[in-house]
């Protein structure tokens, strides 16, 4: 199968490979040793994400109680050198000390 890129950088993709994808509206790509590799993605839309945190019956303070876990946890997982110093309050690195 051929397609076109056109001067506005826009593909448009053969209706079979479209119809193979089960007929995808969104593809991550790829750039893989010189050749574009296109992955159907779906996209959950918001009111199927509330409809199955309803389903869950997670409410707000379950949710936030999630944000926070994570963000703590992302912050105990990161590596840190030995001379490496702690953010500040304000999001900045804390000046260095020397040794």
């Amino acid at each position: 199968m051929l397609a076109k890129l056109t001067s506005k950088n826009q593909l448009t993709l053969p209706k079979a490979a479209v119809e193979a994808t089960g007929n995808a509206e969104y593809f991550e790509v790829e750039a893989r040793a010189g050749q574009l590799v296109l992955t159907p993605v779906r996209i959950q839309r918001a009111d199927a994400v509330r409809a199955r945190l309803a389903a869950l019956k997670l409410g707000d303070d379950d949710l936030a109680a999630a944000v926070a876990w994570a963000r703590l946890a992302a912050r105990v997982a990161e590596p840190r050198g030995r001379h490496e110093s702690k953010p500040s309050s304000t999001g900045k690195p804390a000046p260095r000390r020397k040794p």
